[in-house]
C-alpha cells in the first residue's frame, strides 16, 4: 500500500506539471499570435498556427477533466505542439529560426512524462530537424520566410523569451519543487528506516536477554539434580537456548540486522560447546572451513540448532572422555543450485552402527538433526568414507519465517 500511495502521488505531480505547462503555453501562444498579426505584420500561417494550437490544446485540456486519462491528453498536446513548432519554424527562417528551440522542449516534456514517450519524441524530432535543414537547400525548398527584416528582431526576442519562460519559469520551478519534495521524502524515509533498525536491534537485544534468563533458570534447575538423564536433558536444552541467543546477540551487535556472518557464529558456538561439555582443558581440535557467508535469521537459527545437536552428540558419544578428537565443520555454497548450501560436519570418534537411524532410535539429538534438515528443505546423508560420524547436509536458504520444529 505505501508503494501504491507513492506512485499515485507521483502521477498526480506529473499531471499537475503537464496541465500547468500546457495552460501557460496556450495562453502565451495566443498572445504571441496576436503580436505577430497586429504588431509585427506577420499575417500568414504563423499567427494562425499559434492560435490554432492554443485553441485545440485548451479543448484537449478541458476534455481531460471528463475522461481523466493523462496519456492520450499528453500525446495529443505533444503532437499538435510539435506540428505547430515545425510550421512556425519553417516559415520563420527554418534552421536559423529562433523558434526552433521550442521543438526540443517537446522531447524534454516527454521524458518528464515517461522515458518511453521521451525517446519516441526525441527520434521524431531528430528526423524533423533534418527535414527542416533541407529547406536551406534551394533545390529542396518549399517554404518561405514570412518574418520580415523589420520584425525579425522582435520575433526572435519573443521566441527566445517564450522558450525560456516555458523551460525556466514553468518546468524549472516545478521540477525544483518536485526535487525538494523528493529530498524531504527521502530524508523522512531514511529517518524511519533508522528508527526501525534501532527498534529491531532492541528487539533482538531483549530476545537475547530473555533467552539468557531461560538458560540461567535451566542452569539453576540442573544444579539441584546430581546425576541422571534429567540433568543431561536440562543441559542439552540449555545449550539449544544459548545457540538461539547467540544469533540474536550477533544481530544486535552488528550493523546488518538481517544477516549474520556465519563463520564467527559457528566458531563461537563450537568453542562454547567444547568448553561446556569437555571442559577448558580438553583435547578436541576444532577445524572450521567457512568462507564469507551471511545468512538470515530464518536460516541461521535452525542451522545453528542442527550444528548444536551434531556437536553435542559428537562430544558426548563420539569422542570418549578425555581422548584426543577432532571436529570439522565445512560450509560452502552449492554451485549447482541457487540459494543452496552444503554443510559437512562430523567427528573422528567411535561412531555408531549404520543400522541406527532417526526412525528407530530414542536419541532426541538424532531426531532433531533430521527434523531440522527437513525444516531447512534439505537432505542429509552419512559420509561413511571418514572415520567417526560425519554428515553431508544440503539445504536451502529460507526466506520466510519457519514453523517450530516438529
Amino acid at each position: 500500500m505505501p508503494g501504491f500511495t507513492i506512485d499515485k502521488e507521483r502521477l498526480q505531480d506529473k499531471t499537475k506539471l503537464f496541465l500547468r505547462v500546457n495552460y501557460t503555453t496556450s495562453i502565451i501562444s495566443i498572445l504571441f499570435g496576436a503580436l505577430c498579426y497586429f504588431f509585427l505584420n506577420i499575417t500568414q500561417i504563423i499567427p494562425f498556427a499559434l492560435a490554432g494550437f492554443a485553441i485545440l490544446n485548451i479543448i484537449n485540456l478541458l476534455y481531460f477533466k471528463a475522461h481523466k486519462n493523462i496519456v492520450p491528453t499528453f500525446n495529443f498536446s505533444s503532437i499538435i505542439g510539435l506540428i505547430t513548432a515545425v510550421v512556425v519554424t519553417v516559415y520563420s527562417g527554418g534552421i536559423h529560426s529562433p523558434f526552433i528551440f521550442m521543438i526540443p522542449l517537446i522531447a524534454f516534456g516527454g521524458f518528464i512524462n515517461s522515458t518511453r514517450y521521451g525517446r519516441i519524441y526525441l527520434n521524431i524530432i531528430i528526423i524533423l530537424i533534418l527535414l527542416i535543414f533541407t529547406q536551406t537547400i534551394p533545390e529542396l525548398r518549399i517554404t518561405e520566410n514570412l518574418v520580415t527584416e523589420e520584425s525579425s528582431s522582435v520575433f526572435s526576442l519573443v521566441s527566445v523569451l517564450f522558450a525560456v519562460f516555458i523551460l525556466g519559469n514553468t518546468l524549472g520551478k516545478t521540477l525544483l519543487k518536485t526535487y525538494n519534495a523528493m529530498y524531504s521524502s527521502k530524508r523522512a524515509l531514511a529517518m524511519q528506516v533508522h528508527e526501525k533498525e534501532n527498534l529491531l536491534k532492541e528487539v533482538h537485544h531483549r530476545v537475547k536477554n530473555n533467552l539468557q534468563t531461560v538458560s540461567s533458570l535451566l542452569s539453576l534447575q540442573s544444579r539441584n539434580i546430581e546425576t541422571g538423564p534429567m540433568k543431561g536433558l536440562l543441559k542439552g536444552t540449555q545449550n539449544r537456548v544459548i545457540a538461539m541467543a547467540m544469533v540474536h546477540e550477533m544481530l544486535y551487535m552488528r550493523n546488518d540486522i538481517s544477516h549474520i556472518e556465519y563463520k564467527s557464529y559457528v566458531q563461537e558456538l563450537s568453542e562454547y560447546l567444547i568448553r561446556s561439555i569437555k571442559g577448558n582443558d580438553n583435547n578436541v581440535d576444532l577445524i572450521i572451513d567457512i568462507p564469507d557467508i551471511k545468512l538470515g535469521i530464518d536460516t541461521a537459527i535452525p542451522l545453528g540448532l542442527l550444528i548444536n545437536e551434531t556437536l553435542t552428540n559428537a562430544l558426548k558419544y563420539g569422542i570418549e572422555s578425555d581422548q584426543d578428537g577432532e571436529i570439522s565443520i565445512k560450509l560452502q555454497k552449492d554451485n549447482e543450485q541457487e540459494n543452496c548450501y552444503i554443510l559437512e560436519i562430523g567427528d573422528n570418534g567411535i561412531g555408531f552402527p549404520e543400522t541406527i537411524n532417526h526412525k528407530n532410535t530414542k536419541s532426541l539429538g538424532l531426531k532433531l538433526i533430521h527434523n531440522l534438515t527437513r525444516q531447512l528443505r534439505g537432505t542429509i546423508q552419512r559420509d561413511n568414507s571418514k572415520k567417526g560420524t560425519n554428515y553431508i547436509i544440503k539445504f536451502q536458504e529460507i526466506k520466510q519465517q519457519l514453523s517450530p520444529v516438529a
